[in-house]
């Protein structure tokens, strides 16, 4: 492939000329599907092409892997086949019984697998926005590992991400952030400090509702960053081509996207806040939620997509606004060109943190005025 594009580039160009790629021998400005599971030996039995097996060496995934390591301001990144199977690597990876620090708020199939996860490690789940509350749960000498997710779904609390950094580097350990919300459009956090990066990219990064997928990338290349290689490798947890293709032509929109879809969720926020059939709409970009000084630092030019209202009269009244609504569609996940509307303590079940009046909205790209007015008519019925 060749590299025709000047470096450094804005975001923005960066995604829209999909690092600026074409395909050698036809000069075709969208790449091909690498299909090939396998590349041919030379004559003295090496490997000349630099490939060997399409398990980790396809060059439709590579040059997703390298998009997003270049938006991330990271120095590698392994592309998954779902947001689960890049988080789980990380702990898979662990090389010794290790204490885990991890977000009490997070997306709830890690939180419930974390719950279980077995293999000598221990979790502690703290509120990582109370900074003093992470500093007690630390165990010198046992604390390897700290996962935070900010905003964390579906409460959208921010987590200082430079202040855990600072945490965790000062007792050896490493910090894992789950950035899905936020996009690195929005946050890079290997700049305030974090080793490892994690999305769904099933979510933003693709866009599009239609490619599960999931992405480690990482500051640099560390011994648990090798041992994250052979993981992918050994449990054939690696991305398809087609997938890969899918979603590196998601990426190439994903700014105008979730900068579209945040410019609504603001104007959403505002005019929901105060409305009388709810007690709370928690967004990062209201001047009211706790965490809004922090995500000014930490969030560059947007909150996000994603938003939850609490609905006065608790569960009961909750779940009848969201049957009520006619253009938000009742779907479980987020990041798509569709608005979402969710009910999430029921798909969450026992034990979830998330109140029980709370539904949860990812934004999509339709017009403000036809999302609000169908909320609006959903709450007054």
């Amino acid at each position: 492939m060749d590299h025709e594009t000047p470096s450094p580039l804005k975001t923005r160009t960066l995604v829209a000329q999909g690092l600026g790629l074409a395909e050698p021998v036809t000069r075709a400005l969208v790449s091909p599907i690498h299909m090939s599971t396998t590349y041919l030996r030379d004559a003295d039995n090496g490997y000349s092409g630099g490939r060997i097996y399409g398990v980790t060496d396809n060059p439709s995934v590579q040059q997703a892997e390298s998009l997003i390591a270049a938006l991330e301001g990271a120095e590698d990144a392994f592309l998954f086949g779902s947001g689960m199977a890049a988080a789980s690597a990380v702990f898979q990876a662990l090389d010794r019984p290790t204490h885990i620090i991890a977000s009490r708020v997070m997306y709830w199939g890690l939180r419930t697998w974390l719950g279980d996860i077995g293999h000598g490690h221990s979790v502690s789940f703290v509120d990582s926005s109370d900074l003093d509350a992470v500093r007690e749960a630390v165990r010198p000498g046992e604390t390897g590992l700290f996962w935070i997710e900010t905003p964390s779904n579906p409460l959208w609390t921010i987590t200082d991400i430079a202040a855990i950094a600072d945490i965790a580097h000062s007792v050896g350990a490493v910090l894992c952030v789950d950035s899905t919300v936020s996009t690195p459009i929005f946050t890079r956090p290997i700049a305030f400090g974090a080793d490892i990066v994690v999305h769904s990219a099933t979510k933003y990064l693709n866009g599009h509702s239609d490619v599960m997928a999931g992405v480690l990338a990482t500051a640099e290349r560390s011994g648990i960053w090798d041992r994250i290689r052979k993981v992918r490798a050994q449990i054939g947890a690696t991305l398809g081509p087609f997938e890969a293709w899918l979603l590196m032509r998601g990426i190439r929109t994903l700014h105008v996207r979730v900068k579209a879809q945040a410019e609504t969720a603001a104007m959403l926020a505002s005019r929901l806040a105060g409305h009388p059939a709810l007690s709370a709409v928690l967004y990062p970009g209201l001047r009211s939620h706790a965490g809004h000084h922090i995500a000014i630092r930490q969030m560059i030019g947007g909150f996000g997509g994603m938003m939850s209202i609490r609905v006065k009269g608790g569960e009961p009244a909750a779940v009848a606004a969201a049957a009520q609504v006619k253009l938000w569609k009742r779907a479980t996940s987020l990041g798509g060109v569709e608005s979402l509307i969710e009910h999430r303590a029921s798909i969450e079940g026992a034990g979830t943190p998330c109140p029980s009046d709370l539904l949860r909205l990812s934004v999509g790209l339709e017009d403000i005025d036809d999302l609000f007015l169908d909320l609006v008519q959903a709450l007054g019925s």
